[in-house]
């Protein structure tokens, strides 16, 4: 089934969007990240889209970028979405992103146990490039230490 992509659009999210993110993140996430810690990325200048639908925010990017390397630090699309190739299309707009701001190499973290996420990013070509150890937050009645290791991934762009 193709996805009527004219459907969605990308637009720069702004500190009014913050609502209808926070809907969305405590829903897709055990340890969500906070409106402090989106309206900071927005302050500090940090990339940050929102794909909507039918003018409802439902998928959202943050990426920073040092020198020629650009970090991606969250990637999410509302529940109600996932699984329909939106993901993939937010992660090829914002591999886009990186190449207009001259990145030439891409990273991000995401959990071990994320097995759907580390898929989607080695079809797109990421690389495991190292195991950060405890990096995440966890559930303590799955992982002992109440830690998660992430799988440090990386895409020459």
């Amino acid at each position: 089934m193709t996805m009527p992509w004219r459907e969605y659009q990308f637009r720069t999210m702004t500190m009014v969007d913050l609502d209808a993110i926070m809907d969305i993140e405590p829903d897709l996430y055990l340890h969500p990240w906070s409106r402090g810690n989106f309206s900071d990325s927005l302050q500090s200048g940090y990339a940050a889209w929102v794909l909507q639908h039918t003018n409802h925010i439902i998928g959202y990017a943050l990426m920073m970028f040092v020198l020629d390397e650009a970090h991606l630090l969250n990637l999410s699309i509302a529940k109600a979405y996932q699984k329909k190739g939106l993901g993939r299309y937010l992660l090829e707009y914002m591999i886009k992103q990186a190449k207009q701001h001259h990145a030439t190499n891409m990273f991000l973290e995401v959990r071990t146990s994320n097995i759907s996420a580390i898929a989607l990013y080695e079809n797109i070509g990421f690389n495991e490039m190292a195991i950060r150890r405890g990096y995440y937050p966890a559930d303590p009645k799955v992982f002992k230490s109440g830690r998660e290791d992430a799988v440090l991934m990386g895409l020459a762009i």
